[in-house]
């Protein structure tokens, strides 16, 4: 061998690592999930841009397998492992119903060992269609009309037989639960109010960013009821779909159909900062391990107040029956359900591979406009870099700071100029993935030149770990559009140190603020201004509250401050707070639970 390949060799990182085949080794994802999301039908949507756009999720299992739906997607998943998503073309529609809204915050339950859906609607009759094989589109109608219709509807089958529908979606009405006769389909007894929002006592409901009322009445939607020990859990979506607020809350009751107590802990998930924000409207499931899982609406509203992505989150029930949800670090890589009982990561667990490359420094083959190429690692899905064009000339290079072990890679395309109104399907990404030492000498990481999927926020596990310093992408085809990237986000460790524990950490009661000259001024037991020293070494900060110092369930993932206004809170309850700092290297320590009265 001459000098000059042992230089090169010396130089260049480990053999090429090819995308991990998701059926056989894949352990991790990442949120908002992979799937070939539909752009918004609905023309008066895109006048600012056409783009992707879903919410409402439900998933359920049916015979071992995962099956997902959500609003305007002119079909549906399914999986066997919640990574590889196939697509179902169906329309739920007939020809009269003349609406955008094709599906739109449907409902799904399994029945009979049959699966039903119906869409969101109070006029237009929709039929409740069941399928024996959903794999495929063999779909007919249980029933043609389902003419008290419900929006937001959600129906449940208890283990007694009897079925159940709740609904609702109003800043002015409540949800709503009646029983159904599982034969007719008809309803049966009283149409009962079940649960209305008190944004005056529950901080998080109140509508607006940051939970910040102005304007307007929150709105209550998205009910899901879900069942365990014994205890009904009602679900609900609040305060507005708009908003990085956006979350869900739960009830508690003996009885199906109520009365309903407010759970001590909510609300249930809870996702206000990082960079896919937002965890409102979904629902809870299990997989096939038994282990429990959220599923809910991210929301980005740039071009449209209704443009969302979709988010899987571990949730679960303590020894108390307190429902509970992880979104802590909740768009970094987490462990899938197991595969086999040799499997020993645990379900939904955080990997512990920290973000590489926040804010550090970019390079580009060209920048449209104002779309500038650090929007690329701000860490916000609503901010992204665009190329001048989608041609194969067009790449993005991320500088790591110093050379880190990688174990994954991110790839969140944003919608510039897309063309597409409804669901395209084959429209497929082609991409290379390449990795430095040194920015001179590259090897391919993942090589998706030939690939004919569509993969929005395609997530690249390795499958070992590689020492780098650089990643690159290079656009081979967009499905539509310039070459735009919300976020390259590379996940790993860092080979410097974890940041020190928080100190000097203060949660400041609005109604505890010190001084007659504050009297009458934000006197609002829902609201808290947390403070704390800044952390030299620190990437972001991650704050944990709840109503005990064992229950702190409640997160929120804060970049590049030292302070968060945090206006979650119920009026009339105790509160406890910690804090603890992370950074490409890992995290710290947490606080000691501080009381706030």
């Amino acid at each position: 061998m001459s000098m000059l390949s042992l230089l090169v060799a010396a130089l260049a990182i480990h053999a090429p690592h090819d995308l991990v085949t998701p059926t056989d080794r894949q352990i991790t994802y990442c949120n908002p999930i992979n799937v070939d999301y539909g752009y918004t039908p609905i023309p008066d949507f895109a006048t600012q841009g056409k783009h992707r756009a879903t919410a409402d999720p439900v998933v359920v299992l049916f015979r071992g397998d995962y099956y997902l739906f959500s609003t305007n997607q002119w079909g549906y998943w399914w999986s066997p492992d919640m990574v590889s998503w196939h697509f179902v073309a169906r329309h739920f529609l007939r020809p009269e119903h003349k609406v955008y809204d094709d599906l739109c915050a449907p409902a799904v339950w399994v029945m009979n060992d049959k699966l039903y859906v119906i869409g969101s609607t109070y006029a237009a009759n929709f039929p409740i269609w069941v399928s024996s094989d959903p794999k495929v589109d063999d779909w007919h109608e249980a029933i043609h009309e389902f003419k008290p219709g419900g929006w937001d509807p959600s129906w449940f089958l208890d283990d007694d037989g009897k079925l159940y529908m709740y609904h609702g979606s109003s800043n002015v009405f409540p949800i709503y639960g009646w029983q159904i006769d599982p034969k007719s389909f008809e309803p049966m007894g009283e149409h009962k109010e079940l649960i209305n929002l008190h944004d005056d006592e529950h901080g998080w409901e109140r509508f607006g960013e940051a939970n910040d009322n102005t304007f307007l009445r929150p709105f209550i939607e998205g009910s899901w009821m879900t069942k365990h020990g014994g205890k009904y859990y009602l679900q609900y979506g609040a305060p507005g779909t708009e908003f990085s607020g956006y979350g869900d809350g739960v009830y508690v009751s003996d009885h199906p159909l109520g009365p309903f107590e407010y759970q001590a802990h909510n609300p249930l998930s809870y996702k206000p900062g990082g960079f896919a924000r937002g965890a409102g409207h979904g629902a809870t499931f299990q997989d096939n391990a038994q282990n429990w899982w959220h599923v809910s609406t991210i929301t980005i509203a740039v071009k449209n107040s209704f443009e969302r992505r979709i988010g899987i989150w571990p949730a679960g029930f303590d020894a108390d029956g307190i429902m509970h949800c992880d979104t802590t670090f909740g768009d970094y890589p987490t462990y899938l359900p197991h595969r086999s009982a040799a499997d020993t990561q645990p379900a939904g667990g955080f990997t512990g591979w920290m973000l590489l490359n926040y804010n550090k420094p970019v390079t580009v083959s060209s920048t449209l406009g104002g779309y500038m190429p650090n929007y690329a690692v701000d860490e916000s899905i609503r901010t992204y870099w665009s190329a001048k064009t989608a041609g194969p000339d067009e790449w993005i290079q991320s500088d790591l700071g110093g050379i880190s072990t990688v174990r994954a890679v991110q790839i969140d395309y944003a919608d510039q100029d897309a063309e597409f109104l409804g669901k395209q399907q084959g429209t497929f990404h082609q991409y290379r993935l390449l990795a430095s030492r040194d920015g001179r000498h590259w090897e391919t990481v993942a090589d998706k030149s030939q690939n004919k999927t569509d993969v929005p926020h395609d997530y690249v596990e390795l499958s070992r770990p590689i020492e780098a310093r650089y990643v690159k992408l290079e656009n081979v085809h967009m499905p539509t559009g310039k070459f735009a990237i919300s976020g390259l986000r590379v996940f790993g460790l860092g080979h410097g140190q974890k940041p020190a524990p928080v100190q000097g950490f203060v949660p400041l009661r609005a109604d505890r603020v010190p001084g007659p000259e504050y009297h009458g001024l934000g006197a609002d037991r829902r609201n808290a201004w947390l403070k704390w020293r800044p952390e030299d070494e620190a990437t972001g900060y991650i704050i944990r509250s709840g109503f005990a110092p064992d229950k702190m369930y409640t997160s929120v993932m804060v970049y590049g401050s030292n302070e968060y206004y945090f206006r979650a809170m119920d009026k009339s309850r105790t509160y406890y707070f910690q804090i603890q700092s992370f950074n490409e290297n890992g995290v710290s320590a947490p606080t000691t639970p501080v009381k706030s009265d």
